[in-house]
C-alpha cells in the first residue's frame, strides 16, 4: 500500500514535521511504501485565479499527482489560532482547483476522491492540536475523502522528542501507530494496493 505522509509547516524545527517523519517510520515498519512530503520543497506561490489564469504552477501538477498516485495519506497538522495553517489550506486550495481543458485534471476533487486520510496534529498545549482537526476534517469530507475514525493529538510536543526527532514516550508511538495502521487496514481494503 503507498501511503503519502506530509506537515502542514515548513519550519525547521517544526513538532508536526517531527511528526510526520515518525508517522512515515511507522508505516514502513508496518509494510507501507511510504512517501514523506516536504511541502517546503514545492514551488506553489499563494492562490490567486488571476495567477491560475496565467498557467498551472507546474509543483502544483506535481502535488495533484501526488495525492492521486497514493491511496492513503497522513496529514499532520499545526494548530494556529485555533485552526489548520494557511500553508495546508493553501496546498488544498491549489490541489482542489481545476485545470481549465485538462484531461487529467478537469476535475477539482480527482486527488481527493476515496483517500483514506488519518489526521495527526502536534502543539505545545494541552489540546494538541484537536481544534485544527475539527477544522480540517469538514475540508477532507467536502473533497470526498474517507477520514479514519481514529486521529491522535500530541500534546506537550515541546518535550516529546528526542534530539533525533523520534518520540520519546510509548504511549505516543502507539498513539500515532494506531491511526497509521487504521488508515492502512481501510485503504487496502478500499483501494486493494493500487491507486485511486
Amino acid at each position: 500500500m503507498k501511503i503519502l505522509v506530509f506537515a502542514g509547516s515548513t519550519r525547521h524545527q517544526s513538532f508536526n514535521r517531527r511528526l510526520a517523519r515518525e508517522a512515515a517510520d511507522l508505516a514502513r515498519t508496518a509494510g507501507a511504501e511510504v512517501t514523506l512530503l516536504e511541502l517546503a520543497e514545492l514551488d506553489i506561490p499563494m492562490y490567486n485565479a488571476d495567477l491560475e489564469a496565467r498557467g498551472t504552477p507546474p509543483d502544483v501538477l506535481r502535488l495533484k499527482r501526488l495525492l492521486w498516485e497514493h491511496p492513503a495519506w497522513i496529514v499532520c497538522s499545526p494548530e494556529y489560532n485555533g485552526s489548520y495553517t494557511a500553508l495546508l489550506k493553501n496546498t488544498i486550495d491549489w490541489a482542489s482547483s481545476p485545470v481549465a481543458g485538462d484531461p487529467d485534471w478537469g476535475d477539482g476533487t480527482k486527488p481527493f476522491r476515496g483517500k483514506v486520510v488519518g489526521m495527526l496534529s502536534a502543539s505545545n498545549g494541552r489540546l494538541g492540536g484537536l481544534r485544527a482537526q475539527s477544522h480540517l476534517a469538514p475540508l477532507l469530507i467536502n473533497l470526498e475523502c474517507w477520514l479514519a475514525p481514529r486521529a491522535y493529538a500530541l500534546s506537550g510536543a515541546a518535550s516529546a522528542f528526542d534530539e533525533r526527532g523520534a518520540l520519546l514516550q510509548a504511549e505516543h508511538r502507539d498513539g500515532v501507530r494506531g491511526v497509521v495502521e487504521q488508515v492502512l487496514w481501510a485503504a487496502e481494503r478500499m483501494h486493494g494496493g493500487a491507486a485511486a
